[in-house]
């Protein structure tokens, strides 16, 4: 395939938030408390099946229990200032059920009706690492028996202590979603026998609240993993991580009818299928690793944010859509997360998502589970840091219309530079594995072509021959090649921006 790049007369599709790639420190990774099990290097390097479960009854099998994460360690804040400005999402399930206790009272055993405790040290260091990253904190509240005294509408009393706290420590919350995934209700850790309506008359009341004392605090919602509005495909063969399609579950109409308090912006969960861990349960939602460069496989993550942009026309008229949990499979990531397969996923998640509609994506997570940008105890940074990293460098804020469509061998963005120097830069994947792609240059040019070094799923990532790894808490050199005007071959599988 040849594909010739242009310069002249790009077309502006729009201008899209400069934190549009940002991501997740789970409540379970602050509090100490379980998360997905690490995979085993075979499972890792694909030669070892991962043993699948029956039905969601056997979930606590797959986890693990994980300490607090150190957010105070010098690599992981090192790394997490090289991605610049971000947003941070605190959340996830556990912090739907998770008591803060700041005077230290319950001596570390939760309250009736909570199952877990956030120490006012713990919220330190999360404000603490916002304040060091230049980050601004995204959080869901709790929403579980303990928060419904008497089992009546929502008590704010927890929800004021942590954002009374955090702005008198000099931190104020930036943004706020009411609950986690509030669409599987009790399965999320909602009260028992908890409805729509019931969610309701919370949103309502929190952020009505917020609205009110928090006037710089933005809203944002509902938060679902509601699958039903995402139209599948042509044969409907594959879709997305929806669990709401095997457990009980509401629509996003749903839990928004009768909210009176409009929205900031909307937010939704999305992932790209279901990891192997999940895979028996829903069968047609997972993705083999053969098929996760394919054009059907990358199509997703957009094909999802257009069904949902009439949902943030409707609930939150001119506002951003927000993912706030985004990542290649739900239930911990696919064997491959951690791996260079990985990477052609993530950057056609941003640059599709781009020419789509204006907001952020949390990718989930920085560092836990086998889908995070940092190993969880290491902080070795992973093929997916390092590509959203050069994202980060290059990309500028402006989006083109690449007038290239979609096409094996061929997934092709472009954006205006980052450094603010006039031309622009083009991000081309190509997903076949099997043909070169060839890229006629209008002019001199820097390309950072990207590739696994060992095949599609290495643990190391190349940038233009030159292995991506630390070097004790120093980043490798991350420098461009120089090229005339010419061409350029990209190798199967692999991914470059070209900067012009």
């Amino acid at each position: 395939m040849k594909l010739k790049l242009e310069i002249g007369n790009l077309d502006v599709i729009r201008v899209v938030d400069p934190q549009l790639m940002s991501y997740n420190i789970e409540m379970t990774e602050v509090t100490g408390g379980t998360f997905w099990k690490e995979y085993t290097p075979e499972q890792i390097a694909g030669i070892e099946e991962f043993p699948g479960v029956k039905d969601f009854s056997e979930m606590a099998g797959l986890l693990q229990w994980f300490d607090p994460i150190n957010l105070y360690n010098e690599r992981l804040l090192m790394l997490a200032k090289e991605l610049g400005p971000v947003w941070i999402r605190v959340s996830g399930s556990w912090a739907t059920k998770t008591y803060y206790d700041f005077d230290g009272h319950t001596n570390g055993k939760a309250p009736d009706g909570f199952e877990s405790i956030l120490t006012k040290d713990q919220w330190i260091g999360v404000l603490d690492f916002a304040k060091a990253v230049n980050g601004k904190i995204l959080v869901s509240i709790g929403n579980c028996k303990g928060n419904h005294p008497n089992s009546g509408p929502l008590d704010l009393s927890q929800a004021k202590l942590l954002f009374d706290f955090s702005a008198n420590y000099g931190v104020p919350i930036a943004a706020a979603e009411f609950m986690n995934e509030p669409n599987m209700m009790e399965m999320s850790g909602a009260p028992k026998g908890y409805t729509p309506a019931d969610y309701a008359r919370d949103q309502d009341l929190f952020n009505g609240w917020v609205r009110e004392n928090y006037p710089d605090c933005l809203i944002v919602g509902p938060c679902t993993t509601d699958s039903s509005a995402v139209i599948i495909g042509d044969d409907d063969s594959k879709g997305g991580a929806g669990l709401g399609d095997v457990l009980p579950s509401c629509s996003t109409d749903d839990l928004m009818r009768g909210c009176e308090v409009k929205l900031d912006a909307f937010s939704y969960h999305y992932y790209n299928g279901v990891s192997e861990r999940i895979a028996s349960v829903m069968p047609s939602a997972h993705w083999d690793a053969s098929e996760a460069t394919s054009t059907a496989y990358l199509a997703m993550a957009g094909r999802c944010a257009r069904a949902f942009v009439p949902f943030r026309d409707k609930y939150a008229p001119g506002g951003q859509i927000w993912v706030t949990e985004s990542a290649d499979a739900g239930g911990g990531g696919d064997t491959w997360a951690s791996t260079y397969l990985d990477v052609p996923r993530t950057l056609n998640e941003l640059g599709d998502f781009a020419t789509i509609t204006d907001g952020v994506i949390f990718h989930n997570t920085l560092a836990s589970s086998d889908y995070g940008f940092l190993h969880h105890n290491t902080f070795e940074p992973r093929p997916n840091y390092f590509a959203v990293l050069l994202w980060q460098r290059l990309m500028g804020t402006t989006v083109y219309d690449s007038k290239i469509p979609a096409q094996e061998g061929a997934h092709v963005y472009c954006h205006s530079r980052r450094d603010g120097k006039e031309g622009c830069v083009y991000l081309v994947i190509n997903n076949s594995l099997s043909e070169s792609t060839t890229i006629e240059l209008p002019k001199e040019a820097t390309c950072y072509t990207l590739a696994g070094r060992d095949g599609m799923r290495s643990k190391v990532m190349t940038l233009n021959g030159n292995d991506l790894v630390l070097e004790e808490n120093k980043l490798p050199c991350m420098d461009g090649l120089s090229l005339d005007v010419g061409t350029l071959e990209i190798a199967p599988g692999n991914c470059a921006f070209i900067v012009l």
